[in-house]
């Protein structure tokens, strides 16, 4: 399983509300959610994401309210994957649940600029940054989160 994407890059405490912003919540549209993503902090942001791009954040990427929308948004706009020095526990489990893959590397977080092309292998865990020619570890997942993405969501793997 890997990712292969340019870098959308976002600073530490990125909460849900900045993520999907509690006046888009009264939708369950998937599409309608990610039209929304990220517009408080980059307004531009739905504008140049494309299939398979990568999110990188600081530490606490998102802290606040536990609101499944937040991947949702993410993952629907076309991000194939966090990245981030940590994340709020409830916002990993969520991402988890939802199929959204996510990967904690206060390295990579730290030396990856927006703009870079990453490549992900996540049976290894390595995230190869192709701009700078450098390599940072993370831990790989496990064979059940694994499947959990692959099935895109939780739902969906206890489907098979």
């Amino acid at each position: 399983m890997k990712a292969n994407g340019y870098v959308h890059k976002y600073g530490d405490n990125v909460d849900t509300d900045v993520i999907i912003p509690a006046r888009y919540l009264n939708t369950a549209d998937h599409k309608e959610l990610a039209s929304h993503c990220m517009e408080d902090i980059d307004k531009d942001f739905v504008k140049k994401v494309n299939d398979g791009d990568i999110m990188v954040g600081g530490f606490n990427f998102g802290c606040g309210s536990s609101r499944e929308h937040a991947p949702i948004a993410i993952k629907k706009s076309g991000i194939s994957c966090v990245i981030a020095a940590t994340f709020a526990r409830i916002f990993y489990r969520n991402a988890i649940n939802i199929g959204l893959a996510i990967l904690e590397c206060p390295e990579a977080s730290e030396r990856i600029e927006a703009g870079d092309r990453v490549e992900i292998d996540f049976d290894t865990g390595v995230i190869t940054n192709l701009t700078k020619n450098e390599t940072y570890k993370a831990e790989p997942f496990p064979e059940f989160i694994k499947d959990i993405i692959n099935s895109d969501g939780l739902l969906n793997s206890l489907k098979k």
